[in-house]
């Protein structure tokens, strides 16, 4: 996704911020919509689904808390990315901001150029989240992430959660070599391991289901998915 792709709502009260954190981040390529309170805020996020809200707290008709928590409760905005951009420095405006949604916090005053670095990084999570999301198809296999199905040879399949999470790491660099340590803690986390061969044991029921061919094994290193 380009910069001209994303849509991004800033909302303040003040004509001051829209224009120049407005002429920054258009700047940059992005399309830039604005809202002067949150009641306006809530009809435009709603109406035009922004990739990002940068949304002040302390605003008229609105504030920015109830603001964000009314955007939370859209099913059609689960995925959009919401900051503060607000004066109030205060820990308790910022617990109450995560409270409520918010992604990230940002205290004004700051240097337009600093924010565009802030915005580049929040967005750099929505298009992760994107690339997560997308499905995988290599070959005659098609791996639904969101979903969690694949589809092999054109009949649909089902696999237990951890070995779907397996398949969709091994398979997201077909050729790339995944360390055990790597593939420990990407699919399994802080969660509790019984026993060290957890990793070959999915693998054998991945090759069981999906084709032995599929799965190479570098021996005291870890395993790669084959194209």
């Amino acid at each position: 996704m380009n910069n001209k792709d994303i849509k991004i709502l800033l909302v303040d009260d003040e004509p001051d911020i829209l224009e120049i954190v407005g002429y920054n981040l258009s700047s940059e390529g992005y399309q830039v919509l604005t809202a002067e309170n949150g009641i306006e805020a809530v009809k435009k996020a709603k109406k035009e689904l922004p990739h990002l809200i940068i949304l002040d707290v302390m605003m008229p008709e609105m504030d920015g808390i109830e603001a964000c928590e009314i955007i939370r409760k859209n099913p059609d905005l689960k995925d959009t990315l919401i900051t503060f951009l607000t004066a109030r420095g205060e820990d308790y405006s910022q617990l109450a901001g995560f409270d409520a949604g918010a992604d990230d916090y940002i205290t004004k005053p700051i240097k337009p150029k600093v924010l565009v670095s802030k915005v580049k990084a929040l967005l750099r999570r929505f298009k992760e989240q994107e690339v997560e999301n997308e499905n995988v198809k290599i070959g005659n296999l098609v791996i639904n992430r969101e979903e969690y199905k694949i589809i092999l040879d054109g009949a649909e399949m089902v696999l237990p959660r951890k070995e779907f999470e397996l398949l969709s790491l091994l398979a997201s660099k077909p050729g790339k070599v995944f360390k055990r340590e790597e593939i420990l803690d990407k699919v399994w986390g802080n969660e509790v391991i019984v026993g060290g061969r957890t990793i070959d044991v999915h693998i054998r029921k991945l090759r069981e289901k999906i084709g032995d061919d599929s799965f190479k094994t570098i021996k005291g290193v870890g395993y790669k998915f084959v194209d």
